[in-house]
């Protein structure tokens, strides 16, 4: 599903110098890794056409214990072809880079604005990830970012309860290794968004047990216990904004969807909290956690694609890969739905609650999400397949919610945001609307309450929630 983002803007076209500079070659790396026509990749994924010749790799299914589980992480990766199981990977970046990413969204320089020295944006993860630090480097250098690291004070990284880094757990690397490349992503996105930004690492240690009851009960209380100590804990050390690209199945547990303990943990007046709202597309009533929750801010995806002279498009994410092996093509796209059980979300008026019985209606803002038109992310902790990997083109609604994030914090005005109620009283023209495409795998006949829920359109729409950032205003 295609379509032109947006008819209130002055201009969708960015006229004036090509974002993105000269053409970059890309040298060959391990013949295992690197595509051999990456230049061929670039020029694909900027058309929108890089799903006629790879797949997607979801990063987010592993195996544990001879058990195949899902992860609770919204992250897709572009696939390395058709012929092959594995992520693409290049020697240089095929994705979209900050500068890019800041002229689609038409955002002022990263250096103005009251978040520019002193905003700290909070990642939440699972899992070790020894070479985060390096990797973040090498990510920021590329694309001439402040240098951000342990040693001036820029990075922290920390266990959710104010502990060392966490180190890798053995026999578990296949596992770790995704979670990795969810972190990789996440911290990328929050620099793209905010370079003068600090960055907060806040880890939630592996625990197989509780990803193994949460495959099996359908709400993992334990995790999401976990989820709310990690979020205060980045509060007490002063975050702005909080991103979570993960999202736990609800359950029918209220204490956990929105009146216990791990909900109210995540309700912090002053911080913005924001949540991925799932990679599977439209979820009628089974909204994930947190994103569902009225005081955090729900993420919805769009495809992005920028030509070569700037000119901009954008629609709701949502399409159907066939992975290798399968029989039958997996439908992604952003999640959005109804929350039957909650209220509104914060700030968010009655006529887009109307389309869910005047409950929590999902999303409200989107960003880049389609791994097929996605952006650069830098991961080298490979330890179960051992490529040593390099640059990958990523998506999910897991790039979007550490971006948004990070655009809470670089807009510095964060002491009236409480959950979404910023972006639903945003200065006209402040967000873009996204008015086509579609996440229901059926098509508009899935949304069975109210076509809005699953399809991109003229105002609010499920997918994309109110659109996209145009500038800083709504933030």
């Amino acid at each position: 599903m295609t379509g032109t983002a947006g008819k209130t803007r002055r201009s969708i076209a960015l006229a004036a110098a090509p974002v993105f500079g000269p053409a970059v070659t890309l040298t060959a790396g391990p013949a295992s890794a690197a595509l051999p026509k990456s230049q061929e990749t670039a020029a694909s994924l900027r058309a929108g056409t890089l799903g006629s010749t790879h797949g997607i790799h979801d990063i987010c299914q592993a195996e544990v214990d001879g058990r195949a589980i899902d992860l609770g992480c919204q992250a897709q990766l572009a696939g390395s072809g058709r012929a092959e199981a594995g992520p693409l990977t290049t020697a240089a970046p095929v994705g979209y880079g900050p500068a890019e990413l800041n002229a689609a969204y038409h955002l002022p320089p990263s250096t103005t604005g009251p978040a520019a020295t002193v905003a700290i944006v909070a990642i939440v993860g699972v899992g070790a990830y020894p070479a985060l630090e390096a990797d973040l480097g090498k990510y920021r250098a590329q694309y001439g970012l402040p240098k951000c690291d342990t040693t001036n004070g820029c990075l922290t990284i920390t266990d959710f309860k104010g502990g060392p880094p966490l180190r890798p757990s053995p026999g578990y690397a296949q596992v770790e290794e995704s979670y990795a490349a969810e972190t990789a992503l996440d911290i990328d996105m929050a620099s793209a968004a905010c370079p003068t930004c600090k960055l907060v690492m806040v880890q939630i240690p592996l625990d197989i047990g509780r990803l193994l009851s949460a495959a099996a009960l359908g709400l993992p209380a334990a995790l999401a216990d976990d989820f709310g100590t990690a979020v205060t804990h980045a509060a007490k050390l002063g975050a702005g904004a909080v991103s979570m690209s993960y999202g736990l199945p609800t359950g029918l547990q209220a204490e956990y969807v929105g009146t216990g303990a791990p909900a109210k943990a995540l309700h912090h007046p002053g911080m913005a909290v924001v949540a991925s709202s799932g990679d599977k597309g439209y979820n009628g009533d089974k909204q994930l956690w947190p994103a569902q929750l009225p005081w955090v801010t729900a993420a919805g995806g769009v495809s992005l694609k920028i030509g070569d002279h700037g000119a901009v498009t954008m629609s709701a994410w949502g399409g159907k890969f066939t992975p290798k092996g399968a029989k039958e093509p997996k439908w992604v796209g952003a999640g959005s739905g109804c929350a039957p059980g909650l209220p509104p979300a914060i700030g968010q008026p009655a006529s887009v609650s109307a389309h869910c019985g005047q409950h929590r209606a999902v999303a409200d803002i989107a960003a880049v999400a389609d791994p097929l038109t996605g952006v650069a992310v830098y991961d080298s902790y490979t330890p179960h397949s051992g490529t040593g990997g390099g640059w990958l083109t990523a998506g999910g609604t897991s790039a979007a919610a550490p971006y948004l994030a990070g655009l809470y914090a670089r807009a510095g005005r964060l002491a009236a945001v409480d959950g979404p109620n910023t972006l639903y009283r945003a200065p006209a023209g402040s967000i873009q609307d996204v008015t086509s495409g579609g996440n229901a795998q059926d098509g508009v006949a899935a949304c069975k309450v109210a076509k809005e829920l699953c399809v991109g359109g003229t105002g609010w729409d499920g997918p994309t929630g109110l659109g996209v950032p145009n500038g800083l205003g709504a933030f």
